[in-house]
C-alpha cells in the first residue's frame, strides 16, 4: 500500500504522514521535557552502562561541545541513535543541527529539579570501562 499523499498534492509528493525535513535534510528530534517523565522511564534510561557514558561525556564537555559521532562506545552507529532516542525521551539529552552534526546537551539543570539528586549519583559513580558486547 502506497503511502498517504497529502490532499491536493501532487505525485511524488511528500506523504502526509511524514514531516518535512530542515534545510540539514533532517527532521529534527523530539524533545521530552523532565517535568513530563515518569521515574521509571528515568531510572531505566540511565540504567545502561553506554547510556550513563554518554551521560558522564556530555556533562564533562558542557553544552553543545559534543556532536554524536564523537562518542567512543562499542556500539553500531544505528544503536547509539537508539541510546540518544532514549535519552531524550528521558528528558536527560536535548539536541539541535549544526550543519551536518547533531550536537547535544545534558538538560543537568532541568532533570536536576525533576528528580534531585539522581543524575549527581550517577555522575560521581566510579568511572568503569563500558563493557564490550560478546556479538
Amino acid at each position: 500500500m502506497a503511502p498517504e499523499r497529502a490532499e491536493g498534492a501532487p505525485a511524488g509528493a511528500r506523504p502526509a504522514n511524514r514531516p518535512a525535513t530542515t534545510a540539514g535534510h533532517r527532521v529534527p528530534p523530539a524533545h521530552t521535557h523532565p517535568r513530563d517523565v515518569p521515574l521509571e522511564d528515568a531510572l531505566l534510561a540511565l540504567a545502561d552502562p553506554v547510556r550513563r557514558t554518554l551521560v558522564r561525556e556530555l556533562a564533562e564537555a558542557g553544552a553543545w561541545k559534543r556532536a554524536c559521532g564523537s562518542f567512543d562506545v562499542p556500539v553500531t552507529k544505528a544503536t547509539l541513535s537508539r541510546h540518544f532516542a532514549v535519552l531524550r525521551d528521558a528528558g536527560l539529552l536535548e539536541q539541535r543541527d549544526a550543519g551536518a552534526k547533531r550536537l547535544n546537551r545534558l538538560r543537568r539543570e532541568e532533570f536536576g529539579e525533576r528528580f534531585p539528586g539522581l543524575l549527581d549519583l550517577v555522575l560521581a559513580e566510579d568511572r568503569r570501562p563500558v563493557p564490550r558486547s560478546q556479538s
